[in-house]
């Protein structure tokens, strides 16, 4: 690849095209970005498509992009889903660009699938000039190249990550890949390249994949809103040095997010949630009420995209949202996040981490409980999550959460596809079932690994709208069930196995299912944690 020359101390200022025409043939781009937007260096992503539809270069790139960037439609990565482009695609993430998810589905490139935490880490090793990183994250998962190896499709051969056994302890090691460009983004630059992201919702991994690129000789693009005079930046705002910034392109109306800008989300000003929005007594509602059961005041934990995404608005309708402390995998601390594609986008956080830094706190161990869904749950408490159906989705952060999660809860439907309920007085009553089983014999992709987490001795609960289930000796044992269903209709006979019946079988509290508040302030401060 070719540098752009300095004049001076000046940090080239070029046009998004000028930019992309530096890039080579077969040359390895880290994107950053997450979501719907957040931190998205968008025009030179589009830059980088016009230049291969009118030229027919660069050929045979290898992405990397360690979170879910795009609006699952055709923003985001989606716009590099052009056959030539790209050999090879390593991803934390891939339903956010359905269309490169595509085109890995008909083997018409190379895929793999990384952990999120894992591709985070990664540009830190490769910054500091390490081979790799060792980790346990992925064991018994597809991750694991005694199962998949992290590959999506037949089209992917190389094996990329090996096990270890270190001290009578099993290992997987990530080899560090060599990044030739990346593309990333921040709000203001300096005219000698130093850049600030007071704007931007996180801060994820630029900094580590900038450093990753600058000290393998390669080339940083950056994407920014403004351009100001050296040195007027405050020290302490700086994210980026000058000295990683090879090219600046400037995008005046860049926004923060796909549907615009809020300065709540960059921490400017402090939103007034005194007012409490209450969800509507539903099914989503009645798993996210018995998930909160499952924290404690002090706690720390990680909520994900899905059907427990209600957790944070339901403690704060129980008095309780201020008693522990949710995490977002991409760096905010507390808060309240935004969900589906702009999942991510956090309001009133009380700390930002870099990415790479919150996914070190997962891993350790360090969070109390992780709350994440489950696409598809078997008999030996596996979960599938990243493939199904034939379509790709990817982990992101899902392998990370559980494997360092003290306590584990996966929720979702027993049911998917239709399912209708009706929840109050004290009961759920099924109006409609669902179309499509959740519940498997053996799932055809392990995200999750029931056995691993035995060895772990990690607690694991599974949660739905009528039934709970525990993952005890390596078994899925229903141990609670809804008030209002019949055990063996609703429940054996929505399945694909038979679980074994807890001796103990309890019936869900019947607060879950009534309108109001359920008194969980009152249990917690009294002794009694909800359960």
């Amino acid at each position: 690849m070719r540098k752009p020359e300095r004049k001076g101390n000046r940090v080239p200022v070029l046009t998004a095209a000028d930019a992309v025409a530096l890039i080579d043939d077969k040359d390895t781009v880290a994107i950053c970005g997450a979501g719907g937007g957040i931190v998205d260096p968008y025009v030179l992503i589009e830059a980088l498509k016009e230049r291969y539809l009118s030229s027919g270069s660069p050929k045979d790139l290898t992405l990397w992009h360690a979170t879910g960037l795009g609006d699952r439609a055709e923003r985001g990565m989606s716009p590099l889903a052009q056959e030539g482009l790209v050999k090879r695609i390593i991803g934390g993430h891939w339903g956010q660009s359905p269309r490169l998810a595509e085109m890995a589905e008909q083997n018409k490139i190379e895929a793999y699938n990384f952990p999120q935490g894992v591709m985070a880490q990664l540009t830190r090793s490769a910054a500091a000039g390490h081979p790799g990183l060792l980790s346990h994250v992925g064991l018994g998962t597809f991750i694991d190249p005694r199962i998949d190896g992290g590959k999506l499709n037949e089209a992917t051969k190389e094996d990329l990550i090996q096990l270890m056994t270190i001290n009578g302890k099993e290992w997987l090691f990530f080899p560090v890949v060599p990044l030739d460009v990346c593309l990333i983004r921040a709000t203001t630059v300096d005219t000698e390249g130093y850049a600030s992201m007071e704007d931007e919702i996180t801060y994820i991994d630029v900094l580590q994949t900038a450093q990753a690129v600058h000290n393998n000789g390669g080339l940083v693009i950056l994407q920014a809103k403004r351009m100001v005079k050296a040195g007027t930046l405050h020290p302490r705002q700086v994210k980026l040095p000058g000295f990683l910034v090879d090219a600046v392109v400037l995008v005046p109306d860049q926004e923060q997010l796909y549907n615009g800008s809020d300065r709540f989300f960059s921490g400017d000003y402090i939103a007034d949630d005194s007012d409490v929005e209450v969800l509507p007594l539903d099914h989503r509602k009645v798993i996210a009420r018995r998930a909160l059961m499952e924290l404690h005041p002090g706690a720390v934990g990680n909520v994900g995209v899905g059907v427990a995404d209600g957790i944070g608005l339901v403690a704060r309708e129980e008095g309780v949202g201020d008693a522990f402390t949710l995490t977002v995998e991409t760096g905010p601390v507390g808060g309240a996040t935004a969900q589906g594609v702009f999942f991510g986008a956090t309001v009133n956080a009380r700390a930002m981490m870099d990415m790479p830094a919150q996914f070190d706190f997962y891993d350790g161990g360090g969070l109390d409980a992780a709350f994440l869904s489950f696409a598809e749950l078997d008999a030996h408490g596996n979960v599938n999550v990243h493939k199904f159906n034939g379509k790709i989705m990817g982990t992101g952060g899902f392998v990370n959460i559980c494997a360092g999660s003290k306590k584990v809860v996966l929720c979702g439907t027993l049911r998917a596809g239709g399912l209708k309920t009706l929840v109050g007085d004290g009961k759920i009553c099924i109006q409609q079932e669902g179309r499509f089983e959740k519940i498997l014999p053996k799932v055809d992709h392990i995200t999750f690994s029931g056995e691993q987490a035995e060895k772990q001795k990690q607690e694991v609960i599974f949660i739905t709208e009528r039934a709970v289930f525990r993952l005890i000796g390596g078994k899925v044992v229903l141990t609670e069930i809804a008030p209002g269903v019949d055990l063996k209709k609703d429940i054996l006979d929505q399945i694909g196995f038979e679980p074994e019946i807890s001796e103990h079988l309890e019936q869900m509290d019947e607060r879950i299912f009534r309108e109001g508040p359920m008194g969980m302030k009152g249990d917690w401060y009294n002794g009694n944690e909800g359960n």
